[in-house]
């Protein structure tokens, strides 16, 4: 076969090619959404003489031409592995894999952005607490990069910097430590978030303090911690954790979680499993909805087995919550400002109040909150992790 006969094949092959994708995306119905990413997927943008005057269509038009793409998630995987393998890349859109974790690479620190969510939390602190009689904490939730990224060489911001910043622009609040508490197992291997199983440490340390300074120190009212021993758990095993330890019942919820790296990176990455802890004063808590107006379950285990099984704890995302524990041996109260951390371990932390009332600037107005919280010396913990206050501008 001549040169010339080759070279227009190899040319025919390609308009082939390119010209059935293009057939297959437009006989192809659009997706709403991505379940592997966790995301709405960009859709057709209507056409308008201004959108096209000043480029906002063409950019529109380019993230819908991405997101639309025949074969989208098959193509995706061929490019995170040939990156992975072939080019020895070390991360694939910011996530790395190490000791069988994946992580998100949160770097450089934002300093403009742990003042905005300290600015944002001192305007909470002025028009609701400074008269009120609360005692106020703040917290911080390390990024799982803090156990991983230094010994394998990726970027990894000074989190103890980020903490003192946060701290010392809210001089009227007490600070709880947790870094010491917690480590690199104490994360799921496949989700950015940390599993209740292995954080009744972290919920003691706070329970402690903020008893202590109520003038009652004595023994703290959590169960003793289940630190696991020295078991590792990754992605690839199963967790060592107890049938029953210091009152609490450890319950699977899930053989296969998948978290949100899973997705994001496209790669094949072994599940976590998921569990809950439960124990019969847990079981007798409420919790209500301000959003849904109803009562729901402190575990939603419907939703273990859907899009994001974190959810289970406390629902998901929600802007107000209250958790009302009956059985509680005092009548105090807690007002939580929180991120997704929180919603695991809230119901922990539930053991040391008859009420807490978990509160998410992100999804309502702090302006707003007077007209739901009635703000009268209760107990006050912003508790916040690395990754949202290092992007606050999700903070309202």
């Amino acid at each position: 076969m001549s040169e010339k006969r080759k070279n227009c094949l190899l040319l025919a092959a390609l308009i082939l090619l390119v010209a059935g994708l293009a057939v297959t995306g437009i006989l192809l119905p659009d997706q709403q959404i991505s379940l592997t990413e966790r995301r709405s997927l960009a859709q057709l943008p209507t056409v308008s003489v201004s959108l096209v005057l000043d480029k906002s269509f063409s950019e529109a038009f380019d993230s819908y031409s991405q997101d639309q793409f025949p074969f989208r998630e098959w193509f995706r995987r061929v490019r995170a592995w040939t990156n992975r393998l072939v080019f020895r890349l070390r991360d694939d859109n910011g996530i790395y894999i190490e000791d069988g974790y994946a992580a998100k690479i949160e770097y450089p620190l934002d300093e403009a952005s742990v003042s905005h969510a300290a600015a944002r939390f001192s305007y909470v602190y002025e028009r609701y607490l400074a008269d009120a009689g609360s005692a106020v904490y703040v917290s911080v939730v390390p990024d799982k990069g803090y156990f991983l990224a230094g010994k394998h060489g990726a970027p990894a911001m000074d989190e103890e910097k980020l903490t003192d910043l946060l701290a010392g622009q809210m001089p009227y609040a007490s600070y709880i430590d947790l870094f010491p508490v917690l480590s690199l197992e104490d994360y799921y291997a496949t989700d950015i978030h940390w599993r209740q199983e292995k954080i009744v440490p972290a919920a003691r340390v706070l329970l402690q303090k903020m008893k202590e300074d109520s003038g009652n120190p004595t023994d703290p009212v959590i169960p003793a911690a289940m630190d696991g021993g020295d078991t590792k758990d990754t992605a690839l095993q199963e967790a060592d954790v107890p049938a029953e330890d210091g009152g609490y019942t450890t319950e699977k919820a899930s053989d296969a979680f998948y978290g949100v790296y899973c997705g994001q990176t496209a790669l094949s990455l072994a599940p976590d499993l998921l569990y809950y802890l439960d124990s019969e004063w847990l079981f007798g808590c409420t919790v209500w909805d301000y959003e849904a107006q109803k009562e729901i379950p402190v575990y939603d285990l419907s939703q273990a087995a859907g899009r994001d099984p974190y959810s289970m704890f406390l629902g998901g995302s929600r802007a107000l919550l209250t958790i009302t524990n009956p059985a509680a041996s005092s009548d105090r109260e807690l007002l939580l400002f929180r991120d997704s951390f929180g919603s695991s371990i809230a119901p922990l932390l539930a053991e040391g109040y008859a009420k807490i009332t978990l509160i998410d600037i992100r999804y309502i107005s702090p302006e707003l909150l007077d007209r739901f919280v009635t703000f009268d010396g209760q107990d006050v913990l912003f508790l916040y992790s690395v990754s949202v206050l290092n992007h606050s501008e999700t903070i309202r």
